[in-house]
């Protein structure tokens, strides 16, 4: 395939002392597009990493993640304390390029293991903040008359509620495509339900900013339900 076959020449250019190499993201699916990038963690010994770089090679567009192995494990930390690991998410199910000495391996094995485990569970003092300002922009959007704010209001919900379904259920998040794509590999009919009902509120179709309002809803009650009088943090 061109695309590995170009992403593997690229670390024997411009890294040839390189550890370990794993090529990642929707290059390697049946989601890639014209525009889909190489994805491509890098891991050397020591300087220059640790650094990230974006560039084109051969045509490509390429974005380039180049660790050394303390600094793997710093960042896996630091992200699956946010519960949003796309390093983890990158090594446990992209393409192992280059394995100078095992390294490249373990991280694999690392990767998958903590992968699957999921993030941290999210408190309920968490929960509970985000029950509060759900319910809070719920009700902005019920009242709202301006279909310009409107706009501001669904994609804000649409996003909040995705996470809240997300930390609810214990899974990973996720930012912009990643975060719908989570949510589908959680809950296929809740994502479908949720994403084309704030297509059709975006639209201003009849009736339904109250289908998607009803959604969200539907996601506040199973994450502990709607939150405002009595909420109170010091």
């Amino acid at each position: 395939m061109d695309h590995v076959k170009v992403a593997e020449q690229l670390v024997r250019s411009r890294f040839p002392d390189a550890r370990a190499a794993f090529l990642a993201g929707s290059v390697l699916t049946e989601r890639r597009t014209p525009r889909s990038d190489l994805d491509i963690v890098v891991l050397l010994s020591g300087p220059p990493a640790p650094f990230r770089e974006s560039l084109f090679h051969e045509g490509w567009p390429v974005e380039l993640f180049v660790q050394t192995e303390a600094v793997w494990h710093r960042f896996a930390d630091q992200e699956t304390a946010k519960r949003s690991s796309s390093l983890l998410s990158m090594c446990a199910e992209g393409l192992l390029l280059s394995d100078a000495d095992g390294i490249g391996a373990a991280l694999r094995a690392e990767a998958r293991r903590r992968w699957a485990a999921g993030p941290p569970p999210a408190s309920e003092s968490e929960l509970e903040d985000r029950r509060y300002a759900l319910t809070d922009t719920l009700d902005d959007l019920e009242g709202c008359a301006d279909p310009l704010e409107r706009t501001y209001l669904v994609a804000h919900l649409l996003d909040r509620a995705s996470e809240l379904a997300l930390l609810a259920g214990g899974h990973w998040l996720g930012g912009g495509k990643w975060l719908s794509r989570r949510l589908a590999d959680a809950d296929a009919e809740l994502h479908h339900r949720l994403a084309s009902s704030a297509t059709a509120a975006l639209s201003g179709a009849d009736g339904a900013v109250d289908r998607f309002a009803d959604v969200v809803r539907e996601i506040l009650e199973s994450a502990g339900g709607a939150c405002w009088a009595g909420y109170r943090r010091g």
